[in-house]
């Protein structure tokens, strides 16, 4: 699995960060960054909740 973090649909609140921190993180301006890539498969029901949030 290889995310993509689409700035014209993120809503900003870091629930991505929240739910999976060993993927996501956000960058100095608060925008959130991939930093698992790709996601190991131990990650992958995180990133699909994180996703669906």
């Amino acid at each position: 699995m290889r995310p993509v973090v689409n700035l014209d649909r993120c809503e900003g609140n870091a629930y991505c960060v929240n739910i999976a921190p060993d993927v996501f993180r956000l960058d100095d301006d608060d925008y959130a960054v991939v930093i698992a890539d790709p996601v190991p498969v131990e990650q992958e029901a995180l990133v699909e909740r994180a996703i669906a949030e």
